[in-house]
């Protein structure tokens, strides 16, 4: 990984263990390809959000390689209750999981096979001793808020780290791609105008101060640099498939402008 997706701010050492992907299969649904984040600091290891099924390999590995086994998982920090984002807090057996409270309260409701939402999983959260319902403006961590971010669903979640070097800002769906965030439109969303109330209030958060991380639901980490979003570091995505007759004979597709 490169070492540009690392930060260092106020006690907390942030990797960004797997950087979401701001795209759609043409003919299979949603990609799902989520951003998940390691925070270690204040005596604490935790997860901003923790990718679904098809990234749980990986996501092992990249925590292997920070020295880490999911029993040592402290705390998972859910910015909503989608199943790319969620279903793998089933992981973190020894961790406290942080979900909103209008996000809990809205997921158990949801029919049945009918939405992003993983009906048995959320049902095993609401049933889970500990969980821990935070609410607008609640501290989560040390130095860690949680913000009602409506649109993408009703509950959703920014987590603002403050710090005193920079901010760190997680903002999930509620701003999945750089795309959102300029055009202030959004994909997915109950509510288009609660959608863009919730970017701009994004913005505020992230034009405050000079320098603040902004790590997206599904793109590469950015900062505004005199009024222009940058990217931190590349985008990685492929696909390799085998399209031949052998194992050995595969066809990489680079998934990167």
């Amino acid at each position: 990984m490169s070492e540009t997706m690392r930060f260092d701010t106020g006690g907390w050492r942030i990797d960004v263990l797997m950087t979401g992907y701001p795209g759609k299969s043409v003919c299979h649904g949603s990609l799902g390809w989520s951003t998940v984040a390691l925070l270690r600091g204040h005596g604490r290891v935790a997860l901003v959000d923790t990718g679904g099924f098809g990234m749980r390999t990986t996501l092992l590995q990249r925590l292997a390689e920070h020295g880490l086994a999911p029993a040592e998982v402290t705390d998972v920090l859910l910015t909503h209750s989608h199943y790319d984002h969620s279903v793998n807090f089933t992981m973190f057996a020894n961790a406290r999981i942080v979900i909103g409270d209008d996000e809990m309260a809205w997921a158990v409701t949801v029919p049945w096979g009918e939405t992003p939402v993983p009906e048995l999983y959320v049902e095993e959260l609401r049933r889970r001793p500990g969980v821990e319902r935070a609410r607008d403006g609640g501290t989560v961590l040390e130095g860690v808020t949680a913000h009602l971010a409506a649109g993408h669903t009703p509950g959703c979640l920014v987590f603002r780290l403050a710090g005193a070097e920079r901010d760190v800002i997680f903002t999930g769906d509620a701003a999945k791609n750089r795309a959102e965030l300029v055009s202030g439109d959004t994909d997915m969303t109950y509510d288009a105008a609660v959608s863009r109330a919730t970017i701009a209030m994004i913005w505020r958060m992230w034009r405050a101060r000079s320098g603040t991380v902004l790590v997206p639901g599904h793109d590469v980490p950015m900062v505004q640099e005199d009024g222009v979003t940058a990217y931190l570091g590349p985008r990685e995505a492929a696909i390799r498939a085998w399209f031949g007759e052998g194992m050995d004979q595969t066809t990489l597709f680079e998934l990167t402008a």
